[in-house]
C-alpha cells in the first residue's frame, strides 16, 4: 500500500476549495494548522463589517479573499461604537434598566460576550470605546470618549466606569478620536489636532473572596461596623448588575427566538453568594492620568507652533481626524469631509483642500513644528474608523495596497473607501461591499481578526503572524509581568 500523505501535503488548489466551504472561525483555526496551510489559505483580514437591510446577521467582506464570512447576530437596536482584534463593543440601550446604556464586548465569531459595568452617562454621546486585546470576563480594560471633553474607561475588578474630569482642550476644541496601543497607553485626538496620552491603570486580575461566614464559624466581632454602610452600597450594585445582566439575557433571547415577556421575581435581586474583593479594597478603578503629548504640558495648543504651515490653516477645514501608530510612531489622518475650500494662507498664496482629500502628518517629538506632512507610509496602510486604527504591511498581502489609507465614509450610504498617497485619489475599495446580496447594505468598521497582529502598533517591525497557542502563551508572560 502506499504511504499515506500527511495533511500538510494537501495540494494548494485543493485546500483552498476546501477553504471556500467553511465559516469564518474554522476557516481561522485551518490557517492556524501548520506552515503550509497557512501560506495556502489567504488571509481573511482585513475585512470590512457589512451589514445589509435584507439580513439579520453581519458579515466580513474580506479584501484578500474576495468573499464574506457570516458572522453571529448583533442585537437589534444595539449601535457598534469600537472594534479590536475580532471583538466588537456594542451600546445598548435597555429602557427598563433605569434609562442607562449596556456596554457588551461581543466577538461575533466565537459568540462570546463580555457584560462590562454601567457607564453613568447618556449614551448618545459615547462616540467611541477601544479596548486591551484578548478581553476575558475576569481581564479587561476599555476607554472610551463621552461628549466633547471627557474620556471613560473601566477595568477588570471595578464595578462602574470611572469618568474623568474634562480635559485641556482649547475653547471649541473637542474629542475626536481615541486608540488603545501597548499596555494601557491610549492616545487621544483632538479635533484641531492636539493629542493627550491616558495612561490606564495595569490590568491585575482579582482573585474574589468570599466574605460570608461558613455555617460553623462564629458570627465575627463587630470592628467592621465601620464598613456595614459601604457593604450595604456594594450590594445594591450587585443587585443592579443581576437586573442589568437579566435585561441583556431577555433581549439576547427575543433577537434568536422572538418577543418574549421579562417576568422578574424576588430572587432576580438576590445574589446567591455576596463576593467583593476584599473589605480594604475599593470596587472602583485604580488612578488613570492624562498629560499631554507635547512637552510645554502647562501651555495650551497651538496650531500654528504644532503644524508646518499650510498645515495648521488647514487643520481647521479637515474636521474629520484619525490618530494611528505604524512602527511605533503616530500618524495623524486629516480628511475635509465636507466640500471643497479654498483657503488663503496667512502668508500668502491659496491652498485647495478638495472634498474627501486625506492628508497623513507624522510626529517628530524632537522637531518644532512637531507635525508634518508626509507622502508615503514606507509600504504600511492603515485602516482608520469606528475601530481600533490598525496599521499593516501590505507586500504579500493580496489586494491590500502599500502606501494607502482606508476609510469608510464616501457619498450616500457609507462605504469602504482607499486612498493612495501616490495619486491623491480615493475609490472604492470593494465594487459592491464585499458582494454580499441584498439591495441597501452599510458599512460599519473595519474588522480585523486576533489572529493578525501587526507588531507595528506596538514595538515596530513588519507583519507577524501569531497563531492562538503563541497569543495565549504571550498574553501568560504579560500577566505575570
Amino acid at each position: 500500500m502506499p504511504p499515506f500523505r500527511r495533511w500538510a501535503d494537501l495540494p494548494p488548489d485543493l485546500l483552498c476549495r476546501i477553504g471556500d466551504r467553511l465559516d469564518l472561525k474554522c476557516y481561522a483555526s485551518a490557517r492556524g494548522a501548520c506552515t503550509a496551510w497557512r501560506s495556502a489559505l489567504t488571509p481573511p483580514s482585513p475585512a470590512l463589517l457589512v451589514l445589509s437591510d435584507a439580513r439579520l446577521c453581519p458579515s466580513a467582506a474580506s479584501l484578500p479573499s474576495r468573499r464574506s464570512f457570516d458572522l453571529a447576530a448583533i442585537l437589534t437596536g444595539a449601535r457598534v461604537v469600537g472594534s479590536s482584534n475580532g471583538w466588537l463593543a456594542l451600546s445598548i440601550d435597555i429602557a427598563i434598566y433605569g434609562g442607562q446604556s449596556l456596554f457588551v464586548l461581543f466577538n461575533p465569531v466565537t459568540s462570546t460576550e463580555i457584560i462590562l459595568p454601567p457607564l453613568i452617562y447618556e449614551s448618545k454621546w459615547v462616540s467611541k470605546v477601544v479596548f486591551a486585546p484578548n478581553p476575558a470576563k475576569d481581564d479587561f480594560a476599555a476607554a472610551a470618549i463621552c461628549d466633547i471633553d471627557r474620556i471613560a474607561y473601566v477595568t477588570a475588578g471595578a464595578r462602574r466606569w470611572a469618568v474623568l474630569d474634562p480635559v485641556h482642550i482649547v475653547p471649541g476644541d473637542q474629542l475626536a478620536d481615541v486608540v488603545y496601543h501597548d499596555k494601557g497607553k491610549v492616545y487621544c485626538l483632538t479635533r484641531c489636532g492636539d493629542v493627550l496620552l491616558l495612561r490606564l491603570p495595569e490590568r491585575r486580575r482579582r482573585k474574589p473572596i468570599i466574605d460570608e461566614p461558613g455555617p460553623s464559624e462564629p458570627e465575627a466581632p463587630s470592628p467592621i461596623a465601620e464598613w456595614a454602610p459601604g457593604l450595604r452600597a456594594r450590594r445594591g450594585q450587585y443587585h443592579q448588575r443581576n437586573l442589568r445582566m437579566i435585561c441583556y439575557e431577555q433581549l439576547r433571547s427575543r433577537d434568536q427566538t422572538g418577543p418574549s415577556k421579562l417576568t422578574l421575581c424576588s430572587e432576580a435581586f438576590i445574589p446567591f453568594r455576596r463576593i467583593s474583593m476584599g473589605l480594604l479594597e475599593p470596587d472602583l478603578n485604580a488612578p488613570a492620568t492624562v498629560e499631554p503629548l507635547l512637552p510645554d504640558g502647562n501651555l495650551l495648543f497651538d496650531p500654528a507652533t504644532s503644524f508646518a504651515q499650510p498645515y495648521n490653516t488647514v487643520s481647521a477645514f479637515t474636521n474629520a481626524k484619525n490618530i494611528v501608530l505604524c512602527e511605533g510612531i503616530l500618524y495623524q489622518i486629516w480628511r475635509n469631509a465636507s466640500c471643497t475650500v479654498t483657503l488663503q494662507l496667512p502668508g500668502g498664496g491659496h491652498r485647495r483642500v478638495s472634498e474627501n482629500e486625506i492628508l497623513v502628518l507624522r510626529y517628530y517629538p524632537r522637531r518644532q513644528p512637531c507635525w508634518n506632512a508626509v507622502t508615503d507610509l514606507g509600504g504600511y496602510s492603515v485602516f482608520v474608523g469606528r475601530n481600533n486604527a490598525v496599521s499593516m504591511y501590505a507586500e504579500g498581502v493580496p489586494g491590500l495596497r502599500g502606501n494607502c489609507v482606508y476609510w469608510i465614509g464616501g457619498r450616500g450610504r457609507d462605504q469602504g473607501m482607499v486612498f493612495d498617497m501616490d495619486t491623491g485619489r480615493s475609490t472604492p475599495c470593494l465594487p459592491s461591499a464585499g458582494g454580499i446580496p441584498g439591495p441597501l447594505q452599510s458599512t460599519i468598521c473595519w474588522y480585523f481578526l486576533s489572529d493578525i497582529v501587526n507588531s507595528s502598533n506596538n514595538s515596530g517591525g513588519r507583519r507577524v503572524y501569531q497563531t492562538r497557542a503563541r497569543s495565549r502563551a504571550e498574553r501568560a508572560q504579560d500577566t505575570e509581568e
